[in-house]
């Protein structure tokens, strides 16, 4: 099976504050750096792939560039990368290449070197079309450059574009969402993520959430409820026009659902190269091994050792469960049965059956799949089907 490549960009112009991802604001002077442990890395993946324990595989049908902020990169070095993968893995026809891009960051001549490279996705992390609330959080963008963003890169031939939101932001308000969703609705595009902001310790928003300060905006952020109704708010508003909620978070018009994230989400191995880049291959016994980089920049560019973790039958059964709900389509548990066993699936029917009772989970035939407020309540869910020592985040980069 083909592998998906993720290559992991963590540089930033800005910290934003709501931001729990290992990137940052480091000095241009790191970058040729960077870019050159990565290419090594990439060079040198069917010799990682083999003491993991896990089977390599060169024919490549989706790659994506995430981060981070990946055009920040010089265009030699963006080349560099694309060149890289080429040279050592066969990227097949037709296949999914996306990039993650800041608003702003995309002159012309980023646009020309994406499209040139074989770029034919296009990620902005637009989170909010009011400028006052993106600037609350650290974007650096305004609305107007969002859509001559979009201009351009349809003009380059890059339709197929997404655009993030964030419920919740601060100083959000029911009219503003509004105002956002009538914009993303407006453009007429393929592809809407749209999330809850995570309100935790990794982030500095959400430290001064959790603390009552009001840094950051902090004291203008929301409740819990009011970002639930946006939420509810955009899966109607999207459904309603063709862009329609196929995952907790992303929502597409038919065709157009990110075949790399489907990656993750169905078991499909997958390559990660880059700081805190996590992989999945399969092994020779038809079992899969998980192995991820250090989270830490310089830890990474001295080659620090990658952890590692075999999957047994039951993980990759937790696995396909909670990763399989969090599509609309939900699971098959006859497919399940079929892979793990009758008494393995069996095993999640009290599971199954109070989660229905709660009105979390619903079932249609052997299909089993999280109700409206299930969503709502998603990891609430997963951690019914999962042990404790897997972690939710690294099954989703």
């Amino acid at each position: 099976m083909p592998f998906g490549l993720y290559i992991s960009v963590p540089f930033c112009r800005t910290k934003c504050t709501y931001c729990n991802f290992a990137s940052d604001v480091f000095s241009r002077v790191v970058f040729d750096r960077y870019v050159a442990r990565v290419c090594e890395e990439i060079e040198h993946a069917s010799e990682t792939a083999e003491p993991m324990g896990g089977l390599f595989e060169r024919s490549v049908d989706s790659i994506y560039l995430g981060g981070g902020t990946p055009t920040i990169l010089e265009i030699a070095q963006l080349k560099q990368l694309f060149v890289t993968i080429s040279q050592n893995f066969t990227v097949l026809p037709g296949a999914e290449i996306t990039v993650e891009c800041a608003p702003g960051t995309l002159s012309q001549a980023i646009v020309d070197t994406l499209a040139g490279c074989g770029v034919n996705r296009v990620s902005l992390g637009v989170q909010s079309f009011v400028d006052h609330e993106a600037a609350s959080v650290g974007r650096l963008h305004k609305r107007e450059i969002v859509l001559d963003d979009v201009a351009r890169l349809r003009a380059a031939g890059i339709s197929n574009i997404n655009i993030d939101l964030i419920a919740g932001l601060p100083h959000q308000t029911r009219e503003s969402w509004d105002y956002s969703l009538n914009e993303l609705i407006v453009l007429n595009l393929p592809h809407a993520s749209v999330y809850m902001l995570e309100v935790d310790e990794d982030s500095r928003l959400g430290r001064e959430v959790m603390a009552g300060g009001q840094k950051y905006h902090a004291h203008f952020v929301p409740d819990d409820d009011l970002t639930a109704d946006f939420y509810e708010v955009a899966c109607e508003r999207l459904n309603a026009v063709g862009i329609e909620q196929y995952e907790i978070s992303n929502f597409a018009r038919a065709g157009f659902e990110s075949r790399h994230n489907l990656k993750y989400w169905t078991r499909q191995p997958y390559f990660g190269f880059g700081v805190d880049a996590h992989s999945m291959i399969v092994t020779a016994g038809k079992g899969a091994v998980r192995f991820s980089n250090p989270d830490a920049l310089e830890k990474y560019i001295a080659a620090t050792p990658q952890k590692r973790v075999l999957i047994s039958p039951e993980a990759a059964l937790q696995e396909t469960l909670f990763l399989g709900l969090r599509m609309n389509r939900g699971v098959r548990f006859d497919d399940a049965a079929r892979v793990f066993g009758e008494d393995a699936v069996t095993s999640f029917a009290a599971t199954i059956s109070e989660s229905i009772g709660d009105g979390l989970l619903e079932r249609k035939g052997a299909v089993v799949r999280l109700t409206a407020r299930g969503r709502m309540l998603s990891n609430e869910v997963f951690q019914k089907f999962i042990s404790p020592d897997i972690s939710l985040a690294t099954l989703t980069q």
